[in-house]
C-alpha cells in the first residue's frame, strides 16, 4: 500500500480529524478511537513503512519516550505496550504503529494468550548461535 492510500498517513497529514496528543518532526500520537480501554492510544513513526523492520532507526527514537509519556498521563499503572508486524501477528493498518494500552482491570484492556511451548535446550543453544551470529 502507498502512503497516499494509508489511513494513517491521511491522519498525520490532517486530511482524517484524529484527538492528537502529540506530534513531532518523526512522530504522531493519538486516542484510538476504537480503544480497548479509557486511554488506548496510538504512537506511529511519520515514515511510512508496513513492518518494524522498514522502518530507519531514527524514526523510531522517540515512539517508546513518547509511548511512556501517554501512559503517565493517562494515569495508567498497569498497561501494555503492543506493535504488530504481518496479518498472522494480527496487524491490519499496513503502518507501523504501538498500541499503548491501559489495563485497568481483568476484563478491560488487552486480552493475551500465551502458548508456550517446552524448551528442547539442543534446539535453542542452535537457535542462539544462529541469530547471534547474524547480529
Amino acid at each position: 500500500m502507498s502512503s497516499a492510500a494509508c489511513i494513517f498517513c491521511k491522519i498525520i497529514k490532517g486530511d482524517i480529524p484524529s484527538f492528537k496528543l502529540f506530534e513531532s518532526d518523526k512522530v504522531f500520537a493519538f486516542l484510538d478511537i476504537q480503544p480497548l480501554s479509557r486511554g488506548h492510544a496510538l504512537v506511529i513513526p511519520k515514515f511510512h513503512g508496513a513492518k518494524l523492520t522498514d522502518i530507519p532507526d531514527e524514526d523510531l527514537k522517540e515512539v517508546l519516550p513518547v509511548a511512556k509519556q501517554i501512559a503517565k498521563a493517562s494515569g495508567a499503572e498497569d498497561f501494555n505496550i503492543l506493535q504488530n508486524n504481518g496479518r498472522i501477528a494480527h496487524q491490519v493498518v499496513d503502518h507501523v504503529h504501538f498500541h499503548m494500552i491501559p489495563k485497568p482491570n481483568e476484563t478491560e484492556g488487552l486480552g493475551i494468550g500465551w502458548p508456550s511451548q517446552p524448551t528442547d535446550m539442543d534446539k535453542l543453544k542452535a537457535l542462539h548461535e544462529e541469530i547471534k551470529s547474524k547480529m
